[in-house]
């Protein structure tokens, strides 16, 4: 190598090679090391944030989250996450919209089932559903819990939060009386549902603070215990 001529970026290395002057153009940031961060679309971005905006919150809790927290986490800089978000506070309404979200749209793909399904197959599996995986995640649940300890004094959250709770309400009264019907019994759906959602509630609240006590499996079947006050076969063929 006889020499280096860096323009605009790139290095150029003159070199001799079998007696001839050879030009080998190569990137400044290449030879340097450096790595060039991905780009990724919008939406992922967004998703990676709000992601580790959930494990802040579940870390520290929603008080203590940070925007730098959230951004160190995510390992991307400030700028992007107020590119995307703009604020914290936007950023924590979007976290909360995210897992209303995808709850919402699980439980209505069961209760707008239209597959043949009978009203009492509808009613186990909203059970099966609200003690799966991915439902029970622990970082989930300490996001749900953490936003509903705010709502009050917030009334963006409690909006959201709201919304919610009041379409499970109508889901639930509707597939109850579904399955009333089906038994051909006269009972107060709304009682029910309410009772039911309550007892939800606890168990998820439970399966957060207390994992060693209680267990998804044991939780379902304390739900199916409860329904089958009202409809005694639930409980036949449960896990």
């Amino acid at each position: 190598i006889l020499g280096l001529l860096i323009t605009n970026g790139w290095i150029r290395v003159l070199s001799r090679s079998i007696g001839r002057w050879q030009v080998v153009t190569q990137r400044k940031s290449t030879v340097a090391g450096k790595k060039r961060r991905e780009i990724l679309p919008k939406a992922l971005r967004k998703r990676q944030l709000i992601q580790a905006t959930m494990e802040c919150i579940a870390g520290v809790g929603l008080s203590q989250v940070t925007l730098a927290a959230v951004t160190r986490k995510a390992a991307l800089s400030q700028g992007i996450a107020n590119l995307h978000f703009d604020s914290k506070e936007n950023l924590l309404m979007e976290t909360l919209r995210f897992v209303t979200d995808e709850y919402n749209s699980g439980l209505q793909r069961i209760f707008a089932a239209n597959g043949g399904e009978s009203a009492e197959m509808q009613l186990r599996g909203l059970v099966e559903f609200q003690f799966s995986p991915s439902v029970t995640e622990v970082t989930k649940m300490a996001v749900w819990f953490a936003f509903y300890g705010e709502a009050k004094s917030r009334p963006t959250y409690q909006s959201i939060c709201a919304d919610m709770d009041r379409k499970s309400a109508q889901g639930m009264k509707k597939l109850i009386t579904r399955v009333a019907l089906a038994y051909g019994q006269e009972v107060d759906a709304a009682l029910i549902a309410d009772g039911y959602i309550a007892l939800i509630d606890g168990l998820w609240l439970n399966l957060l603070l207390s994992p060693r006590k209680l267990n998804r499996v044991r939780a379902k079947r304390v739900a199916l215990c409860y329904l089958s006050g009202f409809f005694p076969s639930l409980v036949e063929g449960s896990n």
